[in-house]
């Protein structure tokens, strides 16, 4: 990859990593992901942010394609998670930078994960304005978006949103612009990284989006941490509103049955399930737990207001897969969803009983009561499975307003 230029003196520098599939250690990256990093040549050479650890040459030799590394005056860590901060220690080494700017909780969490004993630190509160030259950078803190430390940074003159994890994907490609992608690609990678990252913090989204609206601030570009830039009006305008619906989690009509199954009993009920729902006209996705990641559920959720989840029951409670997934969703806090659980069982069945307590837990509406058949189902309980479908699909229709 070679350095590229974002607008007049602002330039990518980042790092695309195709190898990574494990994103965070509780997502799924099926298409690599991406390190950006930004250099602005002014007056004052500012870094915004910096990449994985392991990427530390490749960052320094894009800067190195565009000014010597030791002429960065200025570094502003937007976020201190090491997959934008691992290469910072080596940078101030090698940059030796006369400021470095973070947020007040920037500052506490950097200087409990590296060693910053020297460091010119400078906290910046949200709202504070720098001069680096011919141009000013605004910062506003965005706490909880998705960590405490979280701000994005504005360039003023040249209207570029640094806004390092919100408006994310995961996507390594050569591409670096949203132009060259089509939307049906972004939206999908879009909704992956939201819905296994930002999800929990939707509130905080919609009141972000509202405050830049109300201050007026002028967008052409927002370039985020992860994933590719967005530099047209369109994709500006498309990567603004499909936060807003993310963050609303208006009830979509559709289904995803999510299943763990032993000997194959729990996924004949899953596709009865599945029945149910595509005979009350809800379109059904089936998701096996033994061959897909918790991510995948999550990610399919973006799409879908119903999940009925089906699991055998295991040592008296569902299977490890399922108790994970479980666990998943529920520190992701999804709201206005229909549910129902379902499962097989050989000794004590406490599985479905289980799940559809979690799934309360989580104000999930469940309009059936939970169903287990004794090891393999018959005709009798596959019509039951179908009846459970038909009823979620009821309550969801219903959700949605139909």
């Amino acid at each position: 990859m070679r350095p590229v230029e974002v607008k007049k003196d602002i330039y990518w520098v980042g790092a695309v990593d195709y190898d990574i599939r494990n994103f965070h250690h509780y997502s799924r990256s099926p298409e690599g992901s991406t390190y950006n990093a930004y250099l602005v040549k002014d007056k004052k050479n500012v870094l915004f942010d910096t990449v994985n650890a392991h990427e530390f040459d490749e960052l320094v030799k894009h800067i190195s394609e565009i000014i010597d590394p030791e002429s960065i005056d200025y570094i502003v860590c937007n976020h201190l998670e090491q997959d934008h901060s691992g290469a910072l220690p080596r940078i101030v080494r090698l940059c030796k930078p006369e400021k470095i700017f973070c947020s007040p909780m920037g500052l506490k969490s950097m200087t409990n994960i590296y060693d910053t004993t020297g460091w010119p630190i400078e906290v910046v509160k949200d709202g504070d304005r720098i001069e680096i030259g011919k141009r000013h950078v605004t910062f506003l803190e965005t706490r909880m978006l998705h960590w405490p430390d979280s701000m994005v940074s504005y360039i003023e003159e040249d209207r570029v949103l640094i806004s390092n994890d919100a408006f994310g994907q995961n996507i390594a490609c050569p591409q670096r612009f949203a132009d060259e992608c089509t939307h049906e690609q972004l939206l999908t990678a879009m909704k992956g990284y939201y819905y296994n990252i930002v999800l929990p913090y939707s509130a905080n989204v919609l009141k972000t989006i509202a405050r830049v609206t109300e201050m007026g601030l002028a967008i052409d570009v927002i370039a985020p941490d992860h994933g590719v830039i967005f530099r047209t009006p369109e994709d500006v305008a498309f990567v603004l509103n499909s936060y807003k619906d993310f963050a609303a989690q208006k009830p979509m009509k559709r289904a995803v049955v999510v299943y763990e199954s032993m000997w194959g009993g729990t996924a004949k009920m899953a596709s009865a399930v599945a029945d149910g729902f595509e005979a009350a006209d809800v379109p059904c996705t089936l998701i096996n737990l033994q061959t897909c990641h918790c991510s995948d559920v999550m990610t399919a959720m973006a799409d879908a207001s119903a999940v009925v989840f089906g699991s055998a029951t295991r040592n008296n409670m569902p299977m490890a897969n399922m108790m994970a997934c479980l666990a998943n969703m529920k520190g992701l806090r999804p709201l206005n969803r229909v549910g129902g659980a379902f499962g097989t069982y050989g000794w004590s069945g406490e599985a479905p009983k289980m799940i559809a307590q979690a799934l309360a837990d989580m104000k999930f509406d469940l309009p059936a009561e939970p169903l287990k058949c004794y090891f393999n189902p018959g005709a009798d309980d596959l019509a039951a499975c179908r009846r459970l479908g038909e009823d979620v699909a009821a309550a969801l229709k219903a959700k949605c307003g139909e």
